[in-house]
């Protein structure tokens, strides 16, 4: 039996090597790029965040069915695929916040292993080859390309979604199922900066600290969640910002990121410390200096309305308390999100309700199979979508090559 296999990312060279665990199946991957797993290098800033071992059943998972990744994340989860990772040899490491990394702290680590287990008699690794077209014939598949026009028996596309268009992101997943009758949903970036008109954005740049962010639609919190920030040029960016940007500007409104710098402390702790400050011989603008990046603690004095000649033994209580209170509440407004290129994963994709989610098989085409990103879900920072990349490509590969699964 031979399967074709469409994408060398995650799930696609996941799938792979599960079902060349069956010796009588010849498994073909065919990869558009020069190489494989090229997304998979710039995952965690470099640093490839495999997993997290708070990925659970119904946690963590979006899109219009996320119960959808139960039945793979229950069979292979953070345990089993540090387990995994362990038989090619990758070292790993979890730290508290319950993020898996490879002990290296090199993405290509996870890339080399995987490729050194790609290397086997019954796989064939095809890079640099695009496939334009998939058929259905009689008695399997053709997969279309450039150079050759490959026949299986079963196919499985793992083509990954468009967002990380400058590292190979595509519509060609959706394309190819969109061909059997697949149905997909709006796409949008997740996991992404956010453009904001806020005037001091650009004078921030570089700078990281951490806080609380809230994302508020005309007035109402929408979510929320803690971590590092950082200030671009263009707005903010950061684990914080990738977090809470899935469904930021989706509505015609007033979107807003609501900032806490301190948000382990009161207004009233803060404006104590404020007033004992007063008393010390420091410039106004370094109020903040020891609490906050000094960038940022000028900025805050600066748009609390403390003139730069006033001198701090002067300060009003009002003054005061307009700063501390800017520290607990910095509202900066949001325009956009970055587009699909910036983004590091896509929301939406492929319908799930027309896919087995134990076998990860089109209930539309028999021994047609699709995994990853292309279908329609996609999961929080921290590892969650590399977790279901794995969890689906494992499900994807047993399933076409006929490995019973644990």
């Amino acid at each position: 039996m031979v399967i074709g296999i469409i994408g060398g990312g995650a799930s696609g060279m996941a799938a792979a090597l599960t079902a060349s665990q069956n010796p009588q199946v010849q498994v073909i991957l065919l990869e558009r790029q020069a190489r494989v797993g090229r997304k998979l290098m710039a995952t965690g800033n470099g640093r490839c965040n495999l997993s997290n071992t708070h990925c659970g059943l119904d946690r963590g998972y979006h899109g219009e069915h996320p119960e959808f990744v139960n039945s793979s994340l229950e069979r292979f989860g953070s345990a089993e695929t540090i387990a995994w990772f362990r038989d090619f040899g990758l070292y790993t490491v979890t730290e508290e916040s319950g993020r898996i990394y490879p002990y290296s702290d090199q993405a290509n680590s996870v890339v080399d292993v995987l490729r050194f287990a790609l290397d086997k008699p019954n796989i064939r690794v095809i890079t640099g080859c695009e496939v334009q077209k998939v058929k259905k014939e009689n008695q399997g598949f053709s997969l279309e390309t450039e150079q050759e026009t490959v026949f299986c028996d079963r196919v499985i596309i793992a083509c990954g979604g468009l967002a990380g268009t400058k590292l190979g992101g595509s519509m060609s997943g959706y394309k190819l199922l969109k061909s059997f009758g697949h149905r997909v949903t709006k796409l949008r970036p997740a996991l992404v900066q956010l453009k904001s008109s806020w005037n001091q954005v650009a004078s921030l740049k570089g700078i990281r600290t951490n806080c609380t962010a809230s994302i508020c639609f005309n007035g109402r919190q929408i979510i929320r969640s803690a971590g590092q920030l950082q200030f671009t040029e263009y707005g903010l960016s950061g684990p914080v910002i990738f977090e809470i940007s899935r469904d930021v500007c989706r509505e015609k409104g007033e979107w807003v990121c609501r900032l806490d710098f301190l948000p382990e402390i009161t207004v009233c702790q803060l404006l104590e410390e404020l007033r004992s400050r007063k008393s010390r011989s420091i410039p106004v603008q370094e109020l903040l200096t020891g609490i906050l990046h000094n960038r940022l603690g000028r900025v805050l004095v600066q748009m609390a309305g403390i003139p730069a000649e006033c001198k701090t033994v002067e300060l009003r209580d009002e003054q005061l308390e307009a700063l501390a209170k800017l520290v607990k509440c910095l509202d900066v407004t949001i325009t956009e999100p970055m587009g699909m290129d910036c983004a590091q994963v896509t929301a939406g994709g492929v319908c799930t309700e027309d896919f087995d989610p134990e076998t990860m098989e089109s209930k539309l085409i028999p021994g047609l199979f699709a995994c990853g990103e292309v279908l329609d879900i996609d999961g929080d920072c921290g590892g969650y979508n590399l977790q279901w990349a794995w969890s689906s490509g494992r499900a994807a590969g047993a399933a076409a090559g006929e490995i019973e699964q644990k």
